[in-house]
């Protein structure tokens, strides 16, 4: 990831004098301090008694995982939490020390000897792959316990196993060699509703199984259910760990949920200007000519598309901003470009920055705007930007 420190002057439309990386046509910029900000937040709103799991699977939503698991650790979070075990491995080789926990299901040998040697904590979803974890382990004569973490299904219907067979699972699992009970979860599945009738039976469906669990004389030593949504609704669903993504990105998991916490954006998306011309009364714009021009217009072409992550579907159905005012989009975004009618924006010159995410001046356009427009949620659109935009950290 790419650094730069943002003077107090600084301006948009300067910034083609002031990045080093001036060949960049188009960047995600990340800002730490919001990042660091939202993490103390959500810290400052939990009980001493429960810890933040920074939830950095997908590249950290696209922000960049390394940069941002550092940050969050050094701000205050005490675990981090990813997908897949090449996502555990990169923080690993980034340096990063604290607990990882991988969300996904591993089960096979290549996976395993992966974990123990990155010292990285899997998931267990079953019976079955429990007994795979421990008999390769007893295979490889694994010197020391294997953390694990005992996923439950109490309503989500995707990885676990049924809470109703939990004290069975737990016990086999306490039982088996060379492999340690960190923690039991489960995963929220409404949370973000308005509506908490299934998040408080998912809550009521966990609770019972780790009553039962305690009955047969095992107390887990760690216990965690509440995803972003479920922290910002209900103390109750916090226990000792909650795990937070979209929260720590400073984007809120509802609407309902905007006025508990203070929150930043951490994410910007920018471009640049790679040509500016006057287009004639009647001429076509962009592959199909869903656009003709109504008039004489100045148009502006920017160099970035959807093979960057921004959805061909929002083909003139958003606005952009330039110089902290905003243009339309026009025509069918392409590839690697898309199109600007940008005839009230006098003397635009190649090279100035265009905001497609982001703030300038008293504007604002946010991920939530074009996940309504798509009709989709915003963990989509922030996951969707690809690897040829190089991350800028603002430090």
């Amino acid at each position: 990831m790419l650094n730069r420190k943002q003077s107090p002057s600084f301006a948009d439309n300067q910034e083609c004098d002031t990045y080093a990386w001036f060949s960049q046509r188009a960047w995600v910029e990340i800002d730490l301090e919001a990042l660091s900000h939202n993490v103390e937040q959500l810290i400052q709103f939990l009980s001493p008694r429960t810890q933040l799991m920074a939830v950095v699977k997908a590249d950290a939503y696209g922000h960049g995982s390394v940069t941002v698991a550092q940050t969050a650790l050094q701000s205050g979070a005490s675990w981090l939490g990813v997908a897949t075990v090449p996502e555990g491995i990169q923080l690993r080789e980034g340096g990063i020390k604290a607990p990882i926990l991988i969300l996904g299901a591993t089960q096979t040998p290549e996976q395993i000897q992966a974990i123990v040697h990155w010292n990285l904590q899997p998931t267990l979803c079953s019976p079955k792959q429990a007994l795979i974890f421990s008999s390769l382990l007893e295979k490889t004569n694994h010197s020391s316990p294997l953390p694990v973490h005992i996923k439950l299904d109490t309503g989500m219907s995707r990885l676990g196993t049924n809470w109703q067979e939990a004290v069975e699972f737990v016990q086999l699992v306490q039982n088996l060699p060379h492999l340690d009970i960190a923690s039991i979860y489960s995963h929220l599945a409404t949370a973000d509703h308005l509506d908490t009738t299934v998040m408080e039976e998912q809550h009521r469906r966990f609770e019972q199984a780790i009553a039962r669990v305690k009955t047969m004389g095992i107390n887990p030593p760690c216990l965690h259910l509440a995803n972003s949504a479920g922290t910002l609704t209900n103390p109750a669903l916090h226990y000792d760990i909650v795990r937070a993504g979209l929260a720590i990105y400073g984007l809120y998991p509802a609407p309902h949920l905007q006025n508990v916490i203070n929150l930043k954006p951490v994410l910007q998306l920018k471009a640049r200007v790679t040509q500016v011309k006057t287009i004639a009364a009647g001429t076509g714009v962009s592959y199909g000519q869903q656009f003709i021009a109504p008039h004489e217009l100045r148009l502006a072409v920017v160099g970035i598309g959807y093979a960057d992550g921004v959805p061909r579907n929002l083909s003139q159905k958003i606005q952009v901003l330039i110089r902290g005012q905003r243009v339309p989009q026009i025509g069918a975004i392409t590839m690697d470009q898309l199109m600007l009618d940008v005839s009230n924006v006098p003397d635009l010159q190649e090279g100035e920055v265009v905001t497609l995410l982001g703030t300038q001046g008293k504007e604002t356009i946010s991920a939530d705007d074009w996940a309504r427009t798509l009709n989709t949620i915003s963990w989509e659109i922030l996951c969707g930007f690809k690897h040829r935009l190089p991350r800028v950290a603002v430090i």
